[in-house]
């Protein structure tokens, strides 16, 4: 045997010692020509920007729904890596699921509760993890018109595919909350830099296709408040989970970021690998409410975990109802696959057999045929539960 067919043509690990500022600078000489991405309104700080409204239109039909796909992927991997939607969300829905989470902020604080994550101490902000799930309990139809929206469903799909996993945690910065600093998102993001050397070039290549970052706006963001920073085009640098921990790369972060403010109801959509930070809210009165959303991949990892049937027996009364009052088929498909798991595996192939196809059916595909044989939620549950318990090893 010829050994030298056995060497790689190339290293198949990143080394931190190859992390250049050069490298990330040539980079981030792309820039983002407004003509290529006609949908959008206009192009701030390297930003892209687009209206609600546009979106939704071109989602309308189906030849405008692909291209949307397209322009959003290609903004979101080569262009700019970050869009902003103006005007998203719908304020009397964003109002009604604002005071549902600020009355499980005030709970938390009630049972003595300070939520810390991995931006801020407790105490500090007000953090409501898994905030999907209890919205879904405790607010059904909030979370029913929340989910519905079509634009996370776009951009969720533009990057993902579908059988998507929405999970959500509610962000509160408070008056005098500090900024973060520079990071990439999960998977590879929240790992040490030791331990993100030890996965090969192609893993790096594939963590930023795992997951899509997205934000909503919950109030008014002006620059004083802290909105998010970010560094255009950065997502681009393969080097960049290793790199983001190096002194240098921090403090041309810090130099070079831009930062929009945002307003209620608008969105932000973002690649995972951008470089980004939490900026400091140096205002006097403003509480910084983002609704933060980290969509996976079917074929990926979320990082929290959420009973899924819990939430779509929540839910499941007020799907029929809306389907019975004629909302559109599309919105109730955009709750479903917020709530739903839309891939089928992993599964017992003994029990749940893929007799029809290659896979089995998903909890979503469960959900849509009860949805369409006007089943009651007894049905549902009993339908739900003989999936659970197919899908178990023994």
């Amino acid at each position: 045997m010829n050994t030298q067919q056995l060497q790689p043509s190339r290293p198949s690990r990143l080394r931190p010692q190859d992390c250049r500022l050069e490298d990330l600078l040539a980079v981030l000489r792309d820039t983002t020509p407004a003509q290529d991405y006609p949908l959008a309104r206009r192009v701030e700080q390297g930003i892209l920007v687009y209206e609600a409204a546009d979106l939704v239109r071109a989602g309308s039909s189906a030849a405008g729904r692909e291209s949307a796909y397209d322009e959003l992927s290609h903004a979101l991997s080569q262009g700019p890596g970050i869009v902003v939607v103006e005007g998203a969300f719908d304020v009397g829905v964003l109002d009604r699921v604002t005071a549902a989470f600020q009355v499980l902020i005030d709970a938390q604080h009630g049972a003595g509760v300070e939520a810390g994550d991995h931006f801020a101490a407790p105490g500090t902000n007000d953090r409501v993890w898994n905030a999907l799930e209890k919205l879904a309990v405790d607010d059904p139809r909030g979370f029913v018109d929340y989910y519905a929206n079509d634009l996370v469903a776009l951009a969720a799909t533009a990057w993902l595919g579908p059988g998507y996993q929405v999970t959500s945690q509610i962000n509160v910065v408070n008056p005098g909350g500090v900024g973060q600093t520079v990071h990439r998102d999960y998977h590879l993001g929240f790992q040490s830099p030791e331990v993100s050397a030890t996965y090969p070039a192609h893993a790096h290549d594939l963590s930023p296709v795992l997951t899509l970052q997205g934000a909503v706006a919950h109030v008014d963001m002006p620059l004083a408040s802290g909105p998010t920073l970010y560094l255009p085009h950065s997502q681009k640098y393969r080097l960049g989970y290793l790199a983001y921990w190096l002194p240098e790369f921090q403090e041309y972060f810090r130099s070079h970021h831009v930062q929009l403010p945002l307003h209620m109801g608008d969105a932000v959509f973002f690649n995972p690998a951008l470089f980004h930070a939490a900026g400091s809210n140096v205002s006097s009165s403003i509480r910084r409410m983002a609704n933060l959303l980290q969509i996976s991949s079917a074929f990926g990892r979320a990082m929290e975990s959420v009973d899924r049937e819990r939430m779509l027996n929540a839910i499941y009364p007020i799907l029929r109802q809306e389907k019975s009052a004629g909302r559109p088929d599309r919105d109730l498909d955009n709750v479903i696959a917020a709530t739903a798991e839309g891939y089928p595996f992993p599964t017992n192939l003994d029990r749940d057999q893929p007799v029809d196809g290659m896979c089995p059916p998903s909890q979503a595909d469960v959900v849509r045929a009860a949805l369409t044989s006007d089943a009651s939620l007894d049905q549902l549950t009993h339908s739900l539960q003989t999936l659970a318990d197919a899908k178990r090893s023994h």
